[in-house]
């Protein structure tokens, strides 16, 4: 009777640590072991932010274009390894109708611009100084993340950290095949 109380009360612990994790937007492992977000599978409302360089920036989905997002910052050390790469790889691939926009969070102007000049960002950047889109719509703490939505705005995969360019290849043909 004693092994039955230990397994419903793990059995109940391991539920109450996923309903938590998942109402608080944190992550939970899939059925594959890999990290993933309660944003999978939600629609996200439309935004628009000023654009690092000018203008307006606005969330790709609400012109019907599928789109990976790229939050970083430049006082983010694993965003300065992260970046420069992406960059690069986006320079030389045209990647069809997907969207790729970069959403540079917390930071200040004057360090932000300097940091995508210094590695030649020329995918448009979005300016979140006070993580209204960031912590407020995607509820991320910390940096970097990037999330992949279809063309309605539903989230299909959030990579948490840097990413590499072979699984931003990989969840940007994804895309381009939905």
């Amino acid at each position: 009777m004693m092994f039955v109380s230990l397994g419903i009360g793990t059995v109940v612990a391991v539920a109450l640590i996923v309903v938590m994790s998942i109402l608080t937007g944190g992550s939970v492992k899939s059925p594959n072991g890999l990290p993933t977000s309660a944003l999978v599978g939600t629609k996200v409302a439309a935004f628009s932010l000023k654009g690092l360089n000018g203008g307006t920036e606005r969330a790709p989905w609400a012109s019907g274009h599928p789109s990976a997002l790229i939050f970083f910052a430049s006082w983010c050390v694993p965003c300065r390894g992260e970046i420069p790469k992406v960059a690069k790889y986006l320079s030389a691939h045209h990647e069809g109708n997907v969207v790729v926009m970069g959403i540079d969070a917390g930071d200040e102007n004057s360090a932000a611009k300097a940091f995508t000049k210094k590695d030649h960002v020329k995918f448009p950047v979005a300016f979140d100084p006070n993580d209204d889109v960031t912590a407020g719509f995607f509820k991320f703490g910390q940096l970097p993340e990037t999330v992949f939505l279809n063309a309605k705005g539903v989230v299909e995969y959030v990579k948490f950290g840097a990413i590499s360019t072979a699984e931003l290849a990989q969840r940007i043909a994804t895309l381009k095949s939905a």
